[in-house]
């Protein structure tokens, strides 16, 4: 008998070649699919396994950071053994181990304007499993330029969003949504607004299944936006979004405004690169405002201080300084005279995560104090997070 599958595929795809709508042609569109994840991280993870178990032909994996042990919290294809290595890499030795004959092209260099149309023009199905502007305008500029589908996911503390870009005749582009990007100091990562595993596994899921939809012909075609909540109830719900904008400059009746994608420079078209906190606060700046971890300890080691740290409650309940006291940045910004001390000799030192909000703290309390003050305010550069390298290793870094 000619089979149209390798008899193995018969019994490895059988539970969802039974299905009514999908059956043997839709094993095969899948087989003879291709389809590429930009960004093996918390959303790449989960969406490259179920497409990996799932029958594509080839699957291709671009991401150039390296494992790191705190990936490994929702970043389920990487572990212990993998930490150093590309994540690319990582991902495909994981692939493999669900599935030895996969073909998959690893990808270990960034995605950038220069090289964008290449690397992804070989592939049926674009999805983006990324974390930043200038990234998800790059590859919803190229999808467009491609006329290929984009299927994007987003994740962030205990929620998530879901949208196919350039889908269909009519389909959006995310330019059609997101016309303007918003300020790199408001867009937060993972590291600094906190992210819940599950949220990028319920979000890389769906990824995965939208896209095999789109694949086997069983996407309805209708473009929505689907909105996740972890605490909602119910957790989620759709919205349906309109046709592509006829004024969109990517997608639109006059889309050769936007000109060529290797000339955009997305990063200065969102704002500038996004802040380096941690670089900020280890400004020294002058030693009248901030003093070092290691000259701070040897301070509260021989002398009675007010040390109060300004980061969230929840943070302070991970882990802070013996005989800190806790109150919010917001509070002490809204109120800044409420916290000046009573005394020209108790000298105030505000402490954070990463020294950047305690030097709000610290400038907000001393533009009340009254004119040639001897009340002594500064912050400790570098935050909680120097204190870790410079004073004490076993302190919790998180």
């Amino acid at each position: 008998m000619n089979n149209p599958l390798p008899l193995e595929d018969y019994r490895r795809y059988g539970r969802q070649m039974i299905l009514d709508g999908f059956g043997l042609p839709g094993q095969l569109k899948l087989r003879s699919a291709s389809v590429v994840v930009v960004g093996a991280g918390g959303l790449g993870c989960p969406a490259l396994q179920y497409l990996g178990s799932s029958g594509i032909g080839k699957i291709g994996i671009i991401d150039h950071d390296k494992v790191e042990l705190s990936n490994l919290q929702r970043q389920i294809l990487h572990n212990e053994e993998t930490l150093g290595l590309s994540k690319a890499e990582s991902a495909t030795i994981a692939l493999r181990r669900i599935n030895s004959s996969l073909a998959i092209d690893t990808i270990t260099e960034a995605l950038t304007p220069q090289n964008a149309l290449s690397l992804l023009s070989p592939y049926d199905v674009i999805l983006d499993c990324t974390d930043n502007a200038p990234t998800r305008y790059l590859l919803s500029d190229t999808a467009v330029a491609l006329g290929k589908p984009l299927v994007s996911g987003a994740a962030q503390k205990f929620e998530g969003q879901l949208c196919i870009y350039n889908f269909g005749e009519t389909g959006p582009c995310y330019r059609c949504l997101f016309p303007k990007p918003p300020a790199p100091e408001n867009v937060g990562t993972c590291e600094e607004t906190g992210i819940l595993g599950a949220v990028t596994g319920i979000i890389g899921n769906l990824q995965a299944l939208e896209t095999i939809k789109i694949i086997t012909g069983l996407h309805d075609g209708k473009p929505s936006l689907l909105i996740f909540s972890a605490l909602g109830s119910p957790p989620f719900r759709s919205i349906k979004l309109r046709s592509r904008k006829t004024t969109c400059p990517a997608c639109g009746d006059e889309k050769q405004r936007i000109g060529e994608i290797k000339d955009i420079d997305y990063v200065q078209f969102c704002g500038g690169q996004t802040p380096d906190w941690q670089k900020r606060g280890l400004v020294e700046g002058s030693t009248d405002q901030r003093i070092s971890a290691t000259v701070f300890k040897a301070l509260i080691d021989r002398e009675q201080v007010n040390v109060i740290d300004v980061r969230p409650k929840t943070e302070f309940g991970i882990c802070h300084l013996p005989n800190s006291t806790h109150i919010p940045l917001n509070d002490i910004v809204a109120n800044p005279s409420a916290y000046v001390p009573s005394s020209p000799g108790t000298h105030t030192y505000f402490v954070c995560r990463l020294g950047n909000d305690s030097q709000i703290a610290a400038d907000a309390v001393k533009s009340v104090l009254p004119d040639k003050s001897e009340i002594i305010v500064k912050d400790v550069i570098g935050g909680l997070r120097a204190w870790a390298k410079d004073v004490d290793p076993t302190f919790p870094v998180y």
